[in-house]
C-alpha cells in the first residue's frame, strides 16, 4: 500500500523547532514587559524677582561736636624779689668708711654667728676617731674610714626576723658629728624596717669623737655610709 503524502512534507518533523522558537519568543516579550518602565517628567522651577528686593535706607546721621573747654585764664606775671641775706647753714657729710681692723672685727663676729655644716669630704680638719689622734693629718680620713668600718662589723647583728622572711639589701645612714663631738641626727633608709632599726642600733653606739674643725673652729660635719645587710 502507497502513502497519500509525501514524506518530507510531513509537519511533525519540525514540531520542535517551532516550539523551541515560539518559546523564545514568549520569554523574550515577557522579560520586556517586565523591564519596561514609565518616568513622570515634573517639571519646577521658582522664579526670582529682583524688583521685590527693597533697598536698605541708611539713615544719615550728623556728628554732633562738643565745643571744646575754654582756656584757663592766663597766670598774673608777678616776679617777687628775694634779698639774698639769710644765712644757709651748711651740712657736714661724715665718711662711711671703715677701718680694716673694724672689717675684720665685723667678719669674726658673722663667722661666729654662722652655723654651718662643713660635709666630711671638704673640711680641713676630719673628726677624729677615737685612736686616729697620733696618725699624721694626711691620712686620718682613712684612719676615720677603717674605724667607722671595724665597729660596724663588731656591732653587727643580723635581724631574726629579716633572716627568716629572706630579707637582705644595703642600708644608707647619715649622722651628724656635733661641735662636741656627740653623734645626732641619725637617719636611715633602706629595703625592710627591721633592717633600718639594726642599722640605727649600730650607730647609737659610736663612741664620742673630737670634733672637725674649719679654719681653726669647731663645725658641725655630717657624715654617711652604707650598711650591706647579706645572707650567706
Amino acid at each position: 500500500m502507497q502513502p497519500k503524502k509525501n514524506p518530507n512534507s510531513d509537519l511533525r518533523n519540525y514540531s520542535r523547532l517551532l516550539l523551541a522558537f515560539g518559546l523564545c519568543i514568549v520569554l523574550f516579550v515577557s522579560w520586556r514587559a517586565i523591564e519596561f518602565k514609565t518616568y513622570e517628567a515634573v517639571y519646577d522651577y521658582e522664579s526670582l524677582n529682583v524688583d521685590d528686593d527693597d533697598d536698605e535706607e541708611i539713615p544719615i546721621t550728623e556728628q554732633i561736636k562738643t565745643p571744646p573747654p575754654p582756656p584757663p585764664p592766663p597766670a598774673p606775671e608777678i616776679i617777687e624779689v628775694v634779698e639774698d641775706e639769710e644765712e644757709i647753714e651748711e651740712t657736714i657729710i661724715e665718711s662711711t668708711e671703715t677701718d680694716q681692723e673694724e672689717i675684720v672685727e665685723d667678719v669674726e663676729e658673722e663667722e661666729e654667728e654662722m652655723d654651718l655644716d662643713i660635709p666630711f669630704a671638704i673640711i680641713e680638719d676630719v673628726p677624729l676617731f677615737p685612736g686616729c689622734e697620733r696618725v699624721a693629718k694626711s691620712k686620718r680620713r682613712d684612719c676615720f674610714q677603717e674605724q667607722m668600718n671595724k665597729h660596724i662589723r663588731k656591732n653587727f647583728r643580723y635581724p631574726e626576723i629579716a633572716q627568716e622572711m629572706g630579707i637582705q639589701g644595703r642600708v644608707f645612714v647619715q649622722f651628724m658629728i656635733g661641735k662636741d663631738g656627740n653623734i645626732s641626727g641619725v637617719r636611715t633608709r633602706g629595703p625592710d624596717k627591721n633592717l633600718e632599726k639594726e642599722a640605727k642600733r649600730i650607730i647609737d653606739k659610736l663612741p664620742k669623737m673630737t670634733p672637725g674643725k674649719q679654719r681653726g673652729r669647731a663645725v658641725r660635719v655630717p657624715f654617711s655610709i652604707p650598711i650591706q645587710f647579706k645572707l650567706q
